[in-house]
């Protein structure tokens, strides 16, 4: 299993980043996928969650209406487009898939990708 995540990196606030995850190993239409995030001396948090097959998709309050998260079936890739950046969204940036295998429960983690906003 591998979840690789890019598209991080330096944004003044204001700014827009498209993170992309690209996944591998397991039936990616069956999970649900998410991005997390942790900032420096925080806990890791959950910024927003799609699930596999209808459901509701879940924001954080502090990014609902500046992030969309999407995934692509076909190319087995979930992105979180971020708009309208600020310095409190500085944080390592993870990709998560949680769901069932058929036999067991999987829930994969990428190494993150770093986004630091500022001016």
């Amino acid at each position: 299993v591998q979840l690789v995540e890019s598209g991080g990196g330096l944004v003044q606030p204001g700014g827009s980043l498209r993170l992309s995850c690209a996944t591998s190993g397991f039936t990616f239409s069956r999970f649900a996928m998410s991005w997390y995030r942790q900032a420096p001396g925080k806990e890791r948090e959950l910024v927003a969650r799609l699930p596999s097959t209808g459901g509701t998709t879940h924001y954080s309050d502090s990014v609902k209406g500046r992030f969309t998260i999407a995934r692509d079936n076909v190319k087995n890739t979930v992105y979180l487009q971020m708009n309208s950046l600020k310095p409190e969204d500085t944080a390592l940036y993870f990709c998560n898939a949680q769901g069932s295998n058929g036999i067991t429960w999987g829930d994969y983690w990428g190494q993150g990708t770093q986004v630091n906003v500022s001016s």
